[in-house]
């Protein structure tokens, strides 16, 4: 074992610990692929399965068409060939969908789970609505606590998804917030989720890899 590798499985149990005190269900696995088989079994023929704009499960794992091979049906809203109408009407369905989904932006040390969101579908599917959410997160999103958590969506996480989305925004030019007025700012929700949500059932999915945003 490396100490690269080393660090992540020690980081990552770490917040898997810190998430089941908080009474989260919470599990850690090395890989990426080691991660697949347990969140497909979530997974059921026929089921609604939304996905909450994530590039951890869309381009890392490769999830959508996983999810598909399985026979359920997907809610993506960042299909590009929705129309808007459409879109809006896929992010409502989510909020009643079998299973959502999602990635977080961070993770703390002691068990809280922090996102942003530019419309609110995310944050509001992972806190109740669905019958069952699923967070998978890679290490690198683990930070010490809410501030440092807030940090790391102000430096990281904003400016490359401001980019990803083509908004020009004034981080997508210095690469981290400044606090915009811009009409297309996306950071518009804030959550600190503490403990998990008392009539949501989560699961947190943490990979020993660098995943997402």
């Amino acid at each position: 074992m490396t100490v690269h590798q080393w660090h992540r499985d020690t980081v990552g149990q770490r917040a898997v610990q810190a998430l089941i005190k908080n009474q989260f269900d919470a599990v850690y696995f090395a890989t990426k692929g080691e991660a697949e088989e347990h969140i497909l079994q979530f997974i059921n023929s026929g089921a609604k399965v939304g996905f909450g704009g994530s590039m951890t499960l869309a381009e890392d794992l490769g999830l959508v068409e996983k999810v598909k091979a399985k026979g359920a049906i997907t809610l993506v809203h960042s299909d590009p060939q929705l129309s808007a109408e459409e879109k809006l009407e896929v992010m409502r369905q989510q909020q009643i969908c079998d299973v959502f989904l999602a990635s977080t932006n961070a993770v703390t040390l002691d068990g809280c789970l922090v996102n942003i969101d530019g419309v609110g579908n995310r944050v509001a599917a992972i806190t109740f609505g669905p019958k069952k959410v699923v967070i998978v997160v890679g290490v690198n999103k683990i930070c010490q606590d809410v501030e440092a958590a807030h940090h790391r969506l102000q430096s990281t996480a904003a400016p490359k998804n401001n980019k990803r989305l083509q908004y020009e925004n004034p981080c997508t030019v210095t690469g981290s917030c400044a606090n915009c007025q811009s009409p297309t700012r996306i950071c518009r929700i804030y959550s600190v989720i503490k403990r998990k949500p008392m009539l949501t059932d989560i699961t947190v999915v943490i990979i020993g890899e660098e995943l997402g945003y």
